[in-house]
């Protein structure tokens, strides 16, 4: 089979949604269906001792929720699935968005209970700004919530996009009955023993105790009132972000599931060309290209090993090539390649445009980093980086660990959910990050990955401001406005707040002070 047939097998997608809204469930369902798993653990799975497959990281299991992206590959109806389940809390919402710069659609989990939140609308903005095409599924239809039309107005008024319903709901709760799967002209009727009766709309008629149901009819009737007053559906404007197709279910039931994954896995994109500093690269160009979108340190705590997921672009992997990384010029042999299941992970032969690979580090490779073949030595768009908001002196309790504790401090920083300073010309160690958990998963990790304890002081909320190296004079700097380098050795400036920075700016006009994240069109959408 050749490079463009493999590429149209692909399909690359993330899953993003707000926190407890069933994200994470619905990819243990995905799994169960590509016959990866026997049985769905579930993430707050503390009394039952099953875990989500997707938290492959300790502190994941003990606190129940996602704080890093996972990636799971399977097979499924002749198509190659690549599922990236992203973290649903805040705090790491960085790692969530350079994951969007992986795939190829989005599946958004609304808890049908509660709506639009706050981190599903940030999740959004970003999709809608990089044109990624947004299944929706409303989770949770075995509960009592939200009524379907006033869910559907919320989507179209909040995130300004169209709404397709592709299934429509009859009931809710204790009365929830099934779904009507316009697309296949089918209900789909909930037993509640996770099984699914599938009856095509001409047989109804066959079944009075669904037909006769004041529950049934009523849905029916919703449902002729969305034929005729709704919109069309648009496959355009699905892949250009402007119309949702929406499906109903519980993914915990589970529910409605399979019957959203049939259908998504049809009508989800191909990989699509990328931007490069040489122009657009097709999927099917035949030389190999990718670019590193995650760094993950110590998935086999054991082996102390570094990977780097590589999102393949254009052309065919084989394990054992020979690549380029464009950064630097220098070349490096493929040799271990990997596929995973969260942590658990096979040795991947070849892969094609829309696949997510593991590669082993040497500790060479960064987060955006574009490897190529060929005479080719381009790169792909910059991926965003995010201004940390809170900052803290970090020091290890126990002065005769110091090896562990750089070895630590260096591996972690590199994965991208933190970012490290030092007080410039001195050895003191500063780390900022976007969120509070981010540094309870820091302060986890140094002590069961690297045997070090660490101790953390807060110097509070801080405005970073880059500054030339001939313009560093130490004198005009204290505690307040702390002079500091980043890990490139480059001067910076960490200012106390805002008037801080507006006086300093206002006394020393002459020296120039630079926003290094300002010129990162993300940041725009979430001031």
């Amino acid at each position: 089979m050749n490079i463009q047939d493999e590429m149209k097998k692909r399909r690359t997608f993330a899953i993003i949604s707000h926190p407890d809204a069933g994200k994470t469930t619905m990819t243990e369902k995905m799994l169960l269906f590509g016959n990866l798993i026997r049985s769905a653990g579930t993430v707050k799975g503390k009394k039952s001792g099953k875990f989500a497959t997707s938290d492959w990281m300790e502190i994941e299991k003990q606190r129940g929720i996602s704080v890093t992206s996972s990636v799971m590959n399977f097979p499924y109806k002749g198509y190659q699935v690549n599922i990236l389940d992203t973290p649903g809390h805040e705090d790491f919402s960085e790692d969530t968005y350079r994951t969007l710069t992986a795939v190829d659609s989005v599946v958004m989990v609304i808890d049908g209970t509660k709506g639009i939140e706050a981190q599903t609308l940030k999740l959004f903005k970003v999709c809608k700004m990089r044109g990624i095409p947004i299944f929706t599924f409303i989770n949770k239809m075995d509960r009592e919530g939200r009524e379907p039309f006033e869910l559907m107005e919320e989507i179209e008024e909040t995130l300004n996009i169209e709404t397709y319903p592709m299934t429509w709901p009859a009931g809710m709760g204790k009365r929830f009955l099934g779904v009507f799967d316009r697309n296949n002209e089918q209900f789909v009727h909930y037993t509640g023993n996770e099984e699914e009766a599938y009856i095509p709309y001409d047989q109804l008629d066959q079944h009075p105790e669904l037909s006769e149901n004041a529950t049934f009819q009523e849905a029916e009737e919703e449902m002729l009132l969305v034929d005729e007053a709704g919109d069309g559906f648009d496959m355009d404007k699905v892949m250009r972000g402007d119309q949702t197709p929406v499906f109903f279910g519980s993914a915990l039931a589970p529910f409605g599931v399979e019957t959203f994954f049939n259908s998504f896995i049809e009508m989800a994109p191909e990989p699509a060309p990328r931007k490069s500093t040489e122009g657009i690269v097709s999927p099917d160009h035949e030389e190999f290209s990718g670019f590193i979108f995650k760094i993950q340190a110590n998935m086999n705590p054991q082996h102390r090993d570094r990977i780097a997921f590589v999102r393949v672009c254009s052309g065919k992997f084989e394990r054992g090539m020979n690549v380029t990384l464009s950064r630097t010029g220098k070349s490096f042999k493929l040799a271990q390649s990997q596929q995973f299941v969260a942590s658990s992970r096979g040795t991947v032969e070849e892969g094609y445009a829309g696949d997510i690979i593991g590669i082993y580090d040497p500790n060479v490779y960064r987060i955006g980093d574009t490897i190529v073949t060929g005479k080719s030595n381009f790169e792909y768009d910059e991926l965003p980086q995010f201004p940390p908001e809170l900052f803290k002196k970090v020091t290890a309790k126990n002065v005769m660990k110091s090896k562990q504790f750089r070895k630590g401090l260096e591996q972690l920083v590199q994965e991208g959910a933190i970012q490290l300073f030092k007080r410039y010309r001195f050895e003191d160690y500063i780390i900022g990050a976007v969120g509070e958990l981010q540094y309870e998963v820091f302060e986890y990790r140094m002590k069961n990955e690297y045997n070090v304890e660490i101790e953390l002081t807060s110097i509070g909320e801080r405005i970073p401001r880059w500054l030339r190296e001939d313009q560093v004079d130490e004198s005009l700097f204290d505690e307040r406005n702390m002079l500091a380098e980043d890990r490139e050795g480059n001067p910076l400036v960490l200012f106390k707040n805002d008037f801080s920075l507006r006086w300093f700016e206002d006394k020393h006009p002459d020296i120039e002070l630079t926003d290094l994240f300002e010129v990162n069109q993300y940041n725009q959408t979430f001031e």
